[in-house]
């Protein structure tokens, strides 16, 4: 059965997370020691001492740092997967766990977009929704419809029946409250501090492209699939444009679950704090009519030990 491992993104932070793996895996342990930012990672992601976990600045890099510390772990026991895929945030996992970067280097990056991020974020008053129940070609019609009212676009395309719009709030209000007068199941804001993947990233991208001229890229030892493709990376095309393009633009999560489910992935490993990524997965399969997958999820110390045994 081909594997997938797939890396969560922003938003399922939370404290506590990681603190059983630091207990019981040497491989975590080093990972999180040997972490390269301006605090203190073991503290933010245990202890949260001062609520800043959820700020962007300081979600990314700790996010890695989790992510990172389960792969090692993966890697240690000799658990590979056949496609390496993350929302958002979670392709610099990804990447990572293809060997593009170390671990120290993929959480300094993930810093520095942390950063970017957030400056680019600046004097805008930033709203995203989850829409649940319009396709893609209804929704636009609908943001369309809203940009009266300010910027707004289209940011994740999740899966079937969820995507999320972000903009300014007003914009992002106003596109939701057409989308639910043309049959939206329902409207979900989003508890974030940017516009996150809208082009008032533009900025981020920017300071990212001038950043990676001097950071090494090692080639993929396994294959990645990208968030602005849904696919892998062209003849043509350098993980670096892709990256500056991603944040910036939408990401493509239901075509990244269709690619790997057409190249015949069956097990989905969800790497990261929470369900969100195998609930997409489920849901993309069922729309393809596709019943034998199997969805696993890596959080905690005991799920990680039932995945190594297994």
């Amino acid at each position: 059965m081909k594997t997938a491992f797939l890396y969560a993104g922003q938003g399922s932070q939370h404290k506590g997370m990681g603190e059983d793996l630091y207990r019981d895996f040497e491989e975590f342990r080093e990972v999180i020691d040997g972490a390269d930012a301006s605090f203190d990672i073991k503290q933010m992601c245990f202890e949260d001492p001062d609520g800043k976990l959820s700020k962007t600045k300081y979600t990314q890099p700790c996010m890695v740092a989790f992510a990172s510390g389960v792969t090692a772990i993966l890697n240690k026991n000799g658990k590979k997967p056949d496609y390496l895929a993350g929302l958002s945030l979670g392709e610099y996992s990804a990447l990572q766990a293809a060997g593009v970067w170390d671990s120290k280097k993929a959480i300094s990056l993930a810093a520095f977009r942390g950063e970017a991020m957030t400056k680019a974020a600046e004097g805008v008053e930033a709203g995203m929704t989850a829409v649940m129940g319009l396709s893609e070609e209804a929704l636009q019609k609908c943001v369309d419809e809203a940009k009266s009212e300010g910027v707004v676009s289209i940011c994740n395309d999740n899966c079937p029946g969820q995507i999320v719009i972000g903009g300014e709030k007003k914009a992002v209000e106003k596109a939701a409250e057409i989308a639910k007068e043309n049959g939206a199941k329902r409207c979900i804001p989003l508890n974030v501090s940017g516009p996150f993947h809208t082009k008032f990233m533009s900025a981020a991208g920017d300071a990212l492209k001038d950043y990676f001229n001097d950071i090494e890229f090692s080639e993929e030892k396994i294959p990645v699939v990208f968030n602005v493709s849904g696919k892998e990376k062209g003849e043509t095309e350098t993980t670096q444009e892709l990256l500056v393009k991603q944040v910036q633009s939408g990401v493509k999560m239901t075509q990244t679950i269709e690619y790997l489910l057409d190249k015949g992935v069956r097990r989905f490993v969800e790497i990261g704090p929470g369900k969100a990524l195998t609930g997409f997965v489920k849901k993309t399969a069922k729309e393809k009519e596709i019943s034998d997958i199997e969805c696993i999820t890596l959080e905690t110390s005991e799920e990680v030990k039932s995945y190594i045994e297994k």
